[in-house]
């Protein structure tokens, strides 16, 4: 974006300058848009529906592995935990997906269910419907209002 150099106290202001003022406002009015897409909103338990502008908004892109070569029997589960870099104002909204990284059919019958979301963490468990070995990973997506 241009920066428009400031003028010295007394200088007549001429066609050049108003230009580069003209032309840095428009700059600066297409990529600060007020359009409705440009806004996220977060359902929260505690305080409803909460809209911000998407750059206001926290998005945490987590991974957790949870057995690395590891022997599991059908019907066993294991937790996990993933703290947040920083604290959200409310229990944002998290997604959890499993992936099966050691391409085994155990790790292909799996469960992930999430237990708590608070303001500074998710807890899940992991439900093994097969017994072998396998390694997993947990992906989450975590989007919410930062504090």
């Amino acid at each position: 974006m241009a920066k428009v150099p400031l003028p010295e106290r007394g200088q007549p202001l001429d066609v050049t300058y108003i230009y580069q003022l003209a032309d840095t406002i428009n700059d600066i009015s297409t990529q600060v848009s007020s359009a409705t897409y440009n806004y996220t909103t977060v359902d929260t338990v505690s305080a409803g529906k909460q809209s911000v502008k998407t750059s206001e908004a926290r998005v945490i892109g987590g991974y957790i592995e949870v057995a690395n070569n590891s022997t599991v029997n059908a019907g066993n589960e294991k937790t996990f935990t993933y703290d947040f870099p920083s604290d959200f104002k409310y229990a944002p909204i998290a997604t959890a997906t499993p992936v099966n990284i050691g391409n085994t059919p155990a790790g292909q019958n799996v469960v992930v269910i999430l237990k708590s979301v608070t303001t500074s963490r998710v807890e899940g468990i992991v439900r093994f419907g097969a017994s072998g070995d396998l390694s997993l990973a947990v992906h989450l997506i975590v989007v919410g209002i930062p504090n």
